[in-house]
């Protein structure tokens, strides 16, 4: 599963989460609308696969992040709430549902993303193109965010998506390199900076996110943010780990805000365009506002005034 975004997001276990991981529970008429609709087309999104801490303020807003390709995963990290095994079939009526779910919310930004499909020749590339190009079919004012696999590396499968052209294509780093053995079992770390680095070169936004919380050191941290600068980065967010079940790996520390505070500032000096680092953010949090460029560094330019104050 490729979503910070998205995983791992319920209370650990073993820990007593600090008062700035309180949220609300999910209410109101927007969320039962998004509740209904998800339900009626038969759709995955990663905020219940991934329970995710701010779905009942996204929802209530009355947009989700839809999850594609099924909602089994391929792989098996250490961190992520979304079931691993053998997937079902593909769908391909999968693309279009997406689509119409999209019309009816009447969302102006969506989010997709999906779990890993190594077992698939075309890593699942081809549904994804597919569901780009139908969600842009017919939602021409929507613009559209997708939180990619790495696809393994494989060009063709990467360039199908730079072909689709969406606003902004996410990939997640989600850890330190030192960390990314045991925490991203199947993944490696140079290998999805390399993806980045040819969506970057492919013309696209790029986005990545991390969780902080796993045991990484705060200058291994600032690598990754430098690392990800390197490759082009446009966009990054950094949010805590929470440990969906004691299966998964433990929190081994719950971080302060001011820290998070601490690295947004960094990563806006490495010359990251938007930077969004708080306890709470997960991928797709607040992603309408990562379409535009400059925007965020408008927004931490006025917040620094005001904390300056």
């Amino acid at each position: 599963m490729s979503d910070q975004d998205a995983v791992g997001c319920v209370p650990s276990l073993v820990q007593k989460k600090p008062d700035w991981l309180r949220v609300r529970l999910p209410i109101g008429e927007g969320y039962r609308h998004v509740r209904s609709l998800v339900d009626t087309h038969k759709l995955h999104t990663i905020c219940e696969s991934g329970n995710c801490p701010n779905m009942g303020e996204c929802w209530g807003a009355g947009t989700a992040t839809f999850m594609i390709l099924g909602n089994i995963c391929t792989r098996s990290c250490g961190f992520c709430a979304v079931a691993t095994g053998r997937p079902e079939a593909v769908d391909w009526d999968e693309p279009q549902r997406v689509a119409e779910a999209i019309h009816l919310m009447k969302v102006k930004h969506a989010v997709i993303t999906s779990v890993d499909r190594d077992e698939l020749a075309d890593g699942g590339s081809i549904i994804w193109s597919n569901t780009i190009k139908a969600v842009k079919s017919l939602n021409p004012e929507t613009t559209l965010e997708t939180l990619i696999p790495d696809f393994r590396g494989i060009d063709d499968q990467i360039q199908r998506i730079i072909d689709a052209a969406p606003e902004v294509v996410s990939h997640n780093i989600e850890t330190v390199e030192q960390l990314t053995r045991k925490v991203r079992i199947q993944a490696k770390y140079w290998r999805s900076m390399e993806v980045l680095r040819k969506l970057k070169t492919g013309g696209m936004r790029t986005k990545s996110g991390i969780m902080l919380g796993l045991g990484e050191k705060k200058e291994e941290v600032i690598q990754t943010l430098r690392n990800l600068a390197e490759n082009g980065i446009d966009v990054v967010t950094i949010g805590q780990y929470l440990q969906p079940t004691r299966k998964h790996l433990p929190v081994q520390r719950f971080v302060h805000p001011d820290e998070f505070m601490e690295y947004k500032e960094i990563g806006y000096n490495l010359g990251i365009d938007y930077v969004e680092s708080g306890p709470l953010v997960r991928s797709s949090y607040h992603s309408e506002k990562h379409v535009f460029p400059g925007y965020g560094r408008k927004l931490w330019e006025t917040e620094r005034k005001a904390l300056s104050l």
